[in-house]
């Protein structure tokens, strides 16, 4: 059937392929609009808004003071399975909640009974009973399936703490449906284009194509579940959207069906902000709206992706502190064709700060360019300055792989949106590897042997060369377990929680990523640079452990610009990416790794023994790709140096998180020139091929007075690993970790 060509909803706007197949770059090329001017434009919130927000953010800060506000226990997760819900049903231009009452949560079953039940009771709640117990007859949860097929070195290494974070008893997100397919095209073309896919796959039966076939078909019931859900609301998205209200309103019930259905780690909403001003544009040219309209409408989408929410379990809030959702949402960068893909509503999504004040959701990333045009620029550096909340990723590395229609899922990693998606696969501990090489594969907390056919190291004085050649063998047998673990996971999500709804919104012939990551890496690369450059004796227990070490002299540290140790960080990412690729994936994903921990950085030292750099038992490991705390010690820009040394491209694809802290003095007396410089630090670090960079300008005597009195600071905003958090989120534990970071006084 199609789209009658002459679609009203299309009027005015360049044809081209996107008319005829689902082409959703091709349709922003042809028609967005670059901006190239600065933000005098800006409108203030708008009165309806105005009281929108004054009842959402009266309930956040209720939230936060007790941690909840409701859970649905009636009904279990589904796009079509609650009915309407609204915060200020006259005053809300955009509509939709992910239960029937904002900030009540969803109860997730698919996942596993266990761990719903636990985020449950940590809150006082019971699942209804007959829930349970027809749940329990009728079906198995992706968690009940990963511990069946688990072998017993998998469970060795998950409870000593060397695999951690696995998404085994929790969504694994990182899947981004292409939301703006809904607005374009209408909900019912795309169920077409899934029959004709459906058509197509036909021949040999294979398991692939099998599970294909069946994939398609739940894809094609969530789009009629999703028009459904929608018409609750009086949103008719089985049709192109006519207008740019109705294109909001339709990306965001798309995005709404996700998070209805899934409760994934990372939820994050894509590249949506110049695809939305294409129609924003027409009707302001149109003389259908004005920019207050215009501001209207993107600060009312954005209460509703700050309202989103899911229930975890305390073991959850322990690995991701600050009950983060990860809406990320992908701004600017640079076409293929030179062009800024900045519009005006680049600024406006960034406006949101302003208007709503600042807030950890949505996820707001920059696609950073020294080409992007210089009005953006200053905007983002001085609103960097004011917030605090927005990270930046290097365009100029991603483009030339991902093209320039990709986006950020969850915290760093970039994908092709709407043709790839993303395995998560946590985290392995680098520390605590090393730990086993020096130990015979014994942990040393558990006292359990973890890794077999390891030589227990019995030398007074560490010797460099055979620490590292038991490393190897250590990081080569970490590598093929992490491979089967993960596929052993993602077998079981695509078989009992498949996310049905959001890849509808994904080419049908999608391309997988496995997401692999490590913790830990300049804690390892200081303990090598000590065994190699200094004198390293083990304080063995009485069965042989190290469980503490003596340094005599001094060694390179990693976050100095040192290659001596720099480059020891770099061998080992390189080392472990390669070792990891020896080993093949769950439907043929490819291979990437990741330098990020979140804020589990504080759960990884707990589970990690004193480490040959000095750290002590239990202490937490830096975020991400971070030098450890305090030791870069020559300045800002030698420690974004050291970090930008870390390979991208085929080594850390999925990833190289850095979490920047420094004081506002130390770039400038002025308003005027810290904007400046913060420009010349971005421009600088990227040109030398780093990935990312979270940025926070503020001094540590404002954290410990949050700590303190947390009442004056109701909604602080801080960038941690690869996404923002209220500190008044964060466990005691996890704020003093943030605290004791190095905030830069000089660059």
């Amino acid at each position: 059937m199609g789209i009658d060509v002459n679609c009203t909803a299309w009027r005015g706007f360049r044809t081209g392929e996107w008319r005829h197949l689902v082409n959703v770059r091709n349709f922003i090329q042809k028609n967005y609009t670059p901006y190239y001017g600065d933000a005098d434009f800006l409108a203030p919130i708008s009165l309806k808004t105005q009281r929108v927000w004054e009842k959402a953010s009266e309930l956040i800060l209720e939230e936060i003071k007790h941690g909840i506000i409701d859970i649905e226990t009636e009904v279990v997760s589904g796009i079509d399975n609650f009915e309407p819900g609204y915060i200020d049903r006259d005053n809300e231009v955009i509509v939709g909640l992910q239960t029937d009452a904002p900030l009540k949560r969803i109860v997730n079953l698919y996942g596993g009974m266990r761990t719903a039940k636990s985020a449950l009771e940590q809150f006082g709640y019971q699942l209804n009973p007959e829930v349970e117990k027809h749940f329990r007859l009728y079906r198995k949860t992706h968690n009940d399936g990963v511990f069946d097929a688990y072998p017993k070195r998998t469970r060795l290494a998950r409870t000593a703490g060397l695999l951690t974070g696995l998404p085994d008893a929790y969504g694994r997100g990182r899947i981004v449906g292409d939301y703006r397919r809904v607005p374009l095209y209408g909900t019912a073309f795309l169920i077409e284009e899934k029959e004709r896919d459906l058509d197509q796959l036909d021949g040999p039966m294979t398991d692939e194509r099998i599970r294909l076939r069946e994939e398609v078909r739940m894809q094609i019931r969530a789009l009629e579940e999703m028009c459904s859900m929608a018409e609750k609301y009086g949103c008719d998205i089985s049709r192109p959207a006519e207008n740019a209200r109705e294109a909001v309103q339709a990306l965001y019930m798309a995005y709404l069906a996700g998070a209805k259905e899934n409760n994934g780690a990372a939820t994050s909403l894509g590249r949506t902000s110049t695809f939305l001003d294409i129609y924003i544009q027409r009707d302001l040219e149109n003389g259908l709206l004005d920019e207050t309209g215009a501001q209207e409408l993107i600060d009312q989408f954005v209460i509703k992706l700050r309202l989103i929410r899911h229930l975890r379990t305390p073991d959850y809030n322990e690995l991701f502190g600050g009950d983060p959702t990860w809406v990320t949402e992908s701004i600017g960068g640079i076409g293929v064709d030179g062009r800024p893909l900045v519009t005006k509503n680049s600024f406006r999504f960034l406006h949101t700060l302003t208007n709503l004040g600042t807030a950890p959701e949505p996820n707001l990333t920059v696609l950073w360019s020294k080409d992007l045009p210089e009005g953006f620029k200053r905007y983002c550096s001085m609103m960097s300055i004011k917030t605090d909340s927005i990270q930046y990723e290097s365009d100029e590395l991603m483009r030339p792989m991902y093209g320039d229609d990709y986006c950020i899922a969850c915290c760093v990693s970039a994908m092709a949106v709407g043709k790839q998606m993303q395995f998560f696969g946590a985290r392995a501990n680098l520390a605590k590897s090393l730990l086993y090489a020096i130990n015979g594969g014994i942990d040393e907390k558990k006292g359990i042997k973890v890794v077999p056919d390891i030589e227990l190291d019995t030398d007074e004085v560490l010797d460099y060369p055979k620490v590292l050649g038991n490393y190897k063998k250590v990081l080569a047998y970490v590598a093929e377990l992490y491979v089967d673990t993960i596929n052993i996971i993602h077998y079981m999500h695509d078989k009992y929680a498949y996310e049905s709804s959001q890849m509808a919104l994904h080419d049908t012939l999608v391309e997988r990523l496995a997401a692999f990551g490590v913790a830990g890496l300049s804690i390892a690369a200081d303990s090598l640079s000590a065994i190699k450059f200094a004198s390293v004796r083990p304080i063995r227990d009485e069965k042989g452990i190290a469980v503490d070490f003596e340094i005599q002299g001094e060694f390179p540290k990693y976050g100095n610009d040192d290659d001596r140790v720099d480059d020891i960080a770099v061998e080992l990412v390189s080392y472990f990416s390669a070792e990891l690729k020896k080993h093949p994936m769950y439907r043929n994903a490819r291979h990437t790794l990741s330098a990020l921990t979140i804020t589990s950085n504080v759960m990884y030292g707990k589970k990690t023994g004193a480490t040959p750099d000095g750290r002590k038992a239990g202490e937490p490991f830096a975020p991400g790709a971070n030098p450890m705390h305090g030791r870069d010690a020559n300045g800002a820009l030698a420690s974004l140096n050291s970090v930008a040394k870390i390979p991208y491209r085929d080594v850390c694809q999925d990833g190289v998180s850095n979490t920047f802290s420094i004081v506002p003095r130390a770039l400038g007396r002025s308003e005027g020139e810290r904007v400046e410089n913060l420009i010349s630090v971005l421009d600088g670090y990227f040109v030398k091929g780093a990935h990312h960079l979270n940025v926070n300008v503020m001094d540590r005597q404002v954290l410990l007075d949050a700590m303190e009195h947390p009442e004056m600071y109701p909604t602080l905003t801080i960038r941690v690993s690869g996404y923002a958090v209220n500190f008044n989120r964060l466990s005691r534990e996890q704020q003093l970790e943030v605290i004791k970071r190095t905030f830069h006084d000089e660059m």
